[in-house]
């Protein structure tokens, strides 16, 4: 059974970082995908991709069914941000905390022991200065042991960390790591993260571990762009609607193509 995705995020001019994480959710095979927008006289529909459920934060916190909760992408870091923000670390549900979720975290001690309190499962994507923030550290410290600052992270916060940039650090609170081997430059583009944190939740849905489903998402991000490049599509320019396509492409052809989802 195809599990269902939550989303939180999209605060003024951000809108677009929650409805990217909600794509790449649904096409990465979530069953439904509901999403929270942080804005005044939020839309009730994306009219790009009719499919996506648009809630106020109440009806999204009221939903038994969820899976996952994806909170971060174009969050900001206002009172409702804050506040939404408490009751999913409160709540049971597994997170993936991305972006501006990550940077209240490391501004209120509060927040950051609730995470290490949590029983469900939490998974970190930081990029450098993210985590550098988390750990109270600068980035060069963090980018000059990248595998050390990730198991820190994971280590501290008893979360899946995916510490990300070239060669992303996947971590796990029992100190075990691994490096990404796939993944080019147009990664590092407007967006890409927000694909990342709908990609693992998608994949936590359809009834993966949430680390199987961070080690799986984190590779077939980078292996969907390592096929772009391949057609002639970026590493400049690389888009992030263009890597949720293809990581649906992609993801289907592993699937189908070596029979696994045949009877």
């Amino acid at each position: 059974m195809l599990g269902s995705v939550g989303i939180i995020g999209g605060a003024a001019t951000m809108t677009g970082a929650a409805l990217l994480a909600g794509r790449a959710a649904l096409k990465c095979g979530a069953g439904r995908v509901y999403i929270t927008l942080l804005i005044d006289d939020a839309p009730n529909l994306d009219l790009q991709q009719p499919e996506l459920m648009l809630r106020s934060p109440t009806q999204l916190f009221e939903l038994k069914q969820l899976s996952i909760l994806v909170i971060g992408p174009g969050l900001g870091q206002t009172g409702a941000a804050l506040h939404c923000l408490q009751q999913a670390l409160a709540s049971h549900t597994p997170l993936v905390l991305d972006a501006d979720a990550l940077n209240l975290i490391a501004a209120h001690s509060a927040l950051a022991e609730s995470l290490q309190h949590r029983t469900a499962a939490s998974i970190l994507t930081p990029h450098p200065a993210e985590a550098a923030r988390l750990l109270g550290c600068n980035t060069d410290v963090v980018q000059q042991d990248r595998v050390s600052a990730a198991l820190a992270l994971a280590q501290r916060f008893r979360s899946i960390v995916v510490l990300k940039g070239a060669g992303s650090i996947c971590a796990l609170p029992e100190l075990n790591w691994f490096i990404n081997p796939t993944g080019n430059p147009g990664l590092s583009s407007a967006g890409m993260g927000d694909v990342l944190s709908g990609m693992i939740a998608a994949l936590i849905a359809q009834q993966l571990s949430p680390q199987q489903a961070t080690l799986l998402a984190v590779y077939l991000h980078g292996a969907a762009a390592d096929k772009l490049v391949q057609q002639g599509i970026g590493p400049i320019g690389l888009t992030a609607s263009e890597v949720i396509d293809e990581s649906r492409q992609v993801l289907n052809g592993w699937i189908y193509g070596a029979g696994v989802g045949q009877n």
